[in-house]
């Protein structure tokens, strides 16, 4: 598979976008390793500089000045994924159904994929993620409300959670 990488600047850091020849998402990086994450979900991939369809560059910005539901806009795939069947898939797919400004646990999720008391290895599910931001794992949360398990950093996942108005504080 080929893949087109661009470079964003955002609000939470430079973000990459691998972008299929049909010009469909298929995986973002905040500044960490793009090409291991490609890898891991498709196999063997060619990674080449190369541009974001504007319409996509144009949502994420709408979504960084606020208008929440605009990565809705973006169209991605996750097919040819490692994950793309199974349990990981199911908690994809839940995970899509998640709007901007709410949070679910991490048991809650489990329980949508259709596997209740699976709480870890949803996490682990959601950690393979790799179209985080357009497809959110950071709004899945701890039983209690605590901000864990974002591989782009709590840091983010807060800053996330507050631009969409899921944390008052």
């Amino acid at each position: 598979m080929r893949l087109a990488v661009a470079r964003i600047d955002s609000p939470i850091g430079p973000l990459a976008l691998a972008v299929d020849a049909e010009g469909r998402l298929r995986g973002v990086s905040f500044g960490e390793s793009l090409g291991s994450a490609m890898r891991r979900e498709y196999g063997d991939v060619d990674m080449l500089a190369g541009d974001a369809p504007a319409s996509m560059g144009q949502a994420i910005g709408r979504y960084f000045e606020g208008e929440r539901s605009a990565l809705e806009a973006i169209d991605w795939s996750l097919e040819g994924a490692a994950g793309e069947s199974g349990f990981q898939a199911r908690v994809w797919r839940a995970l899509a159904e998640v709007p901007a400004g709410q949070t679910i646990s991490y048991g809650e999720m489990a329980r949508r994929a259709g596997e209740p008391g699976a709480a870890q290895a949803a996490g682990v599910a959601l950690n393979r993620n790799p179209i985080p931001l357009v497809l959110a794992c950071h709004r899945v949360v701890g039983a209690d409300g605590a901000m864990v398990g974002f591989g782009g950093g709590l840091e983010r996942k807060t800053w996330l959670l507050r631009h969409e108005g899921a944390l008052l504080i």
